[in-house]
């Protein structure tokens, strides 16, 4: 932790960029260091989640990629990624975001799927709301990988 907050400005806002797309929540994640540890990064983080504007939620969804099968998965199961995603951006107009962490690799095809049909049904004003909390979901658990990829803790 102690690399990570000593880390000079520009470096810390651009590895916060990598776990959430939003330049201003990347800008305040980075402007609050130092973080006395994991818990009050990943409090930080939240925090900086909950206030982002719609402009900002925009901006992160603009850079997620979407979630997407190995190269060697069936054919039928890239078309039927492909479709439900496009469904979801059709109805939505962003991205569909969703953290995978509770899960295996084997079942994320079916977790995507499930939660586009799931989630397809939702109000705007209601997807809206889930979309932002995924976000603060994938937001944590990159954070988490980013801290422990420093092998100084």
């Amino acid at each position: 932790m102690a690399h990570f907050n000593s880390l000079p400005f520009a470096a810390a806002e651009a590895a916060f960029l990598e776990c959430c797309g939003s330049l201003r929540w990347a800008h305040r994640m980075a402007a609050h260091r130092p973080y006395p540890d994991l818990g009050a990064l990943l409090a930080a983080s939240d925090e900086a989640g909950y206030d982002l504007a719609p402009g900002d939620i925009a901006e992160a969804l603009a850079a997620e990629p979407a979630p997407c099968l190995h190269s060697d998965a069936p054919r039928a199961a890239h078309l039927a990624l492909r479709a439900a995603h496009a469904a979801y951006e059709s109805r939505f107009g962003h991205a569909f975001v969703i953290c995978l962490d509770a899960f295996e690799p084997s079942q994320y095809v079916d977790q995507v799927l499930a939660g586009i049909r799931v989630r397809l049904a939702h109000e705007v004003d209601e997807e809206r709301a889930v979309t932002a909390e995924e976000l603060r979901r994938l937001a944590r658990s990159r954070i988490v990988e980013l801290v422990a990829g420093d092998p100084r803790g």
